[in-house]
């Protein structure tokens, strides 16, 4: 199957184009872009850098992949975007490439749904299945999880972590990480505990949700802080790797988590 590259479109002779590519209108893919088998670009966008993108990924009008980041320190020096197959990037959305500083990529797995004028900023790491929602932002250095949703017009600082399957709700103001199978809401963010009806429809046991539930609650209500809540889940919940998830991502955190 032959790419289909518009007339009015700008692609670099170097640029490395899988098969059944589709390249719309006014669109223009750099020098050092690699794309993937079934990669559509619609009309009007840009991509550029160091850049690769996988198969069967969708760039719909205005998206801007892989320009300098919007940090005063970058100076220029090479570094990466990587994003991988099946993902659903919508109009406006912007992902900058990474720094020297942060690792040098800004990196999204497979399968995401970035919705209209995300942003995602350098050296942050997404994983697979994630849904941002419309004008969700992602700060310098972020980490999402799989299959973590961040709702409309919600801001994450940088440096910060969101857990496995964590919902983050619209308008919310992220300063901590988000810890994985939470609902997390409100500026600043709080934590209001396990999101039991997720859970429920990605089919997890009613044996995990009740003792990640009990875990939250050890956490959040019985009046203990962090270190003791941790202690006394280990001790009262056993078998159950999603709360060692849990409690591993808490002791790891190096800004703290949303309580």
């Amino acid at each position: 199957m032959s790419t289909f590259i518009h007339d009015t479109a700008i692609v670099g002779p170097k640029a490395k184009l899988g098969a059944d590519c589709h390249i719309g209108a006014f669109s223009i893919v750099g020098e050092d872009v690699i794309l993937g088998d079934g990669v559509r670009i619609e009309s009007h966008a840009v991509i550029d850098g160091i850049t690769s993108i996988g198969d069967e990924t969708h760039i719909f009008p205005f998206v801007s992949i892989g320009l300098a980041p919007q940090d005063l320190k970058y100076d220029g020096e090479p570094t990466a975007t990587e994003i991988g197959k099946g993902n659903q990037i919508r109009e406006f959305v912007t992902i900058h490439r990474g720094t020297a500083g942060g690792g040098g990529l800004t990196k999204i797995g497979d399968g995401n749904l970035l919705m209209a004028q995300a942003h995602v900023a350098h050296d942050c790491q997404i994983g697979n299945d994630v849904i941002m929602a419309n004008a969700a932002t992602l700060a310098g250095h972020v980490e999402i999880a799989d299959r973590a949703n961040i709702g409309a017009y919600s801001g994450i600082h940088q440096f910060c972590r969101v857990g496995l399957e964590a919902f983050v709700g619209g308008y919310s103001v992220v300063v901590k990480d988000a810890p994985p199978f939470a609902i997390i809401q409100g500026n600043h963010a709080k934590c209001f505990g396990l999101n039991r009806v997720g859970m429920r429809r990605r089919g997890y046991s009613k044996e995990t949700i009740e003792k990640l539930h009990h875990a939250f609650h050890l956490l959040l209500s019985a009046k203990l802080n962090t270190t003791q809540a941790v202690k006394k889940t280990r001790e009262e919940i056993s078998g159950c790797a999603e709360v060692d998830l849990l409690l591993e991502f808490i002791e790891t955190s190096k800004r703290g988590v949303v309580k």
